[in-house]
């Protein structure tokens, strides 16, 4: 990507800002104030953040916090950009995949020493949170939230093929025979008939509802599906989390999952990646076209608003052979190495891990804040509108959780066991193959 003037790109990043109160200008003021640039992508978050910018304003008048949310996709590109012309936001939304290239590029600063300095209570956090954004003794970002997966169905749908919610809180789930998952999922899968997938006359080739959406589209971490079953069934990502230095993707567990969800597909239970709409998954599901899929806790708000047509409800993941799996994820706040700002950027990061601002964020009823308090606080303004989603702390609670690999490299691994996986659901290659030849290549990274 072409390296745009500073204020070339300044400007381009202005027009991208989504929110009419976001804006973007220089940090130096000339009424002696400082002006504090910070960046997000989630713009159902925005409205939380910016009243947590408010209050920490008039808290320290001298500080200014303006917010810029671009979209994921050009999030990054927009930072990686700013990095490399030296002049990047002093505060920004990082993530685990992403992180790990900033801080060996030294682009991070380093909060260790100001979180000993002014006693920041670590445990407060969610369990594990705080673990992913340390190396060496630094530590190169706050949490800020975190995120769970689970299932969510069309309840219409599948009450009138007799499914219900108790069944549906005890799915199971093997490679072999799908467990009580894949009866699920065939039961909810109509033809152009309105033949189920379990009906001997059931038509693969004319499908009106699928049972299941699958996300390929999924990096090397499968998040959104097949990396939680995969975890059920026993597979481990990597040698070590984090900062491992071998990966696992050629183990047999893996494959045996994958070539699951390709079956899925060749029964007609699935959309064939090929002829997958460009429409999103959430969407299908909300219009009716699909009836089970999974999904992280950051989506809540989507299949609970008001203006979703379909009724929609959320399940555990099922037990596999080693148990319910689910990933649990957490982004941080994190300060620019370069910033001119030090203390007035800590400051804002240390407010935005306070009670205050993640409370202000739980009130929302958006994502669940990484304070455990904060979390709780969430939960209570999702049941204060009638939602239930516990089944995204549950597994918090009774320890089925697993973090996702932060590593070296996490870039440039997405994409080679993404179309690993990707070549295997298209029928192009056995899921033994691809994933031994992706495991080499991301394996050959670190050598």
């Amino acid at each position: 990507m072409r390296i745009l003037h500073r204020r070339a790109a300044a400007a381009l990043l202005c027009l991208a800002a989504t929110s009419t109160f976001v804006s973007c200008g220089s940090s130096d003021e000339s009424s002696g104030g400082t002006t504090l640039d910070y960046w997000l992508w989630d713009d159902k978050q925005l409205p939380a953040y910016q009243e947590c910018a408010d209050a920490f304003h008039k808290a320290n008048p001298d500080i200014t916090v303006k917010i810029t949310q671009t979209a994921w996709a050009q999030y990054w590109q927009n930072l990686t950009t700013q990095l490399t012309s030296g002049d990047a936001p002093d505060v920004w939304t990082n993530q685990s995949s992403y992180y790990p290239q900033f801080a060996t590029s030294n682009q991070l600063l380093d909060l260790q020493p100001l979180i000993e300095r002014d006693k920041v209570d670590l445990s407060a956090y969610q369990d594990g949170l705080a673990d992913v954004w340390a190396k060496d003794g630094k530590r190169y970002g706050l949490p800020k939230d975190w995120d769970t997966m689970a299932l969510v169905y069309n309840t219409t749908m599948l009450e009138k093929q007799g499914l219900k919610k108790a069944e549906l809180d005890k799915l199971t789930w093997n490679p072999s025979d799908g467990g009580t998952l894949e009866r699920a999922i065939a039961r909810s899968t109509l033809d152009t008939k309105g033949r189920n997938g379990l009906d001997p006359d059931f038509d693969r080739k004319h499908i009106k509802v699928y049972g299941f959406l699958p996300e390929w589209a999924d990096g090397s971490q499968g998040q959104n599906g097949w990396g939680d079953l995969a975890a059920a069934n026993g597979f481990r990502y990597l040698d070590k989390n984090p900062w491992g230095t071998h990966y696992k993707y050629d183990d047999p567990k893996l494959a045996e999952t994958i070539a699951w969800f390709k079956h899925l597909i060749d029964k007609g239970y699935a959309p064939r990646f090929d002829k997958q709409s460009t429409v999103a998954n959430s969407e299908l599901l909300s219009a009716g076209k699909g009836a089970i899929m999974v999904t992280g806790s950051w989506t809540i708000s989507t299949f609970t608003d008001p203006k979703v047509k379909e009724k929609l409800a959320f399940a555990p993941l099922p037990v596999g052979p080693a148990g319910r799996k689910s990933a649990i994820n957490g982004l941080a706040d994190s300060v620019w190495a370069g910033t001119k700002h030090q203390e007035q950027s800590w400051k804002w990061v240390k407010y935005l891990g306070s009670a205050d601002c993640q409370n202000r964020v739980a009130a929302h009823a958006v994502v669940f804040p990484a304070l455990k308090s904060a979390t709780r606080k969430a939960l209570a303004a999702h049941e204060a509108k009638g939602h239930d989603v516990g089944v995204f702390t549950d597994v918090t609670a009774a320890k089925e959780t697993f973090p996702l690999p932060v590593t070296e490299h996490g870039t440039e691994i997405n994409p080679l066991v993404q179309d690993a996986v990707q070549s295997v659901v298209l029928g192009q290659a056995t899921p033994q193959k691809a994933l031994k030849d992706a495991n080499d290549k991301v394996n050959a990274l670190f050598k």
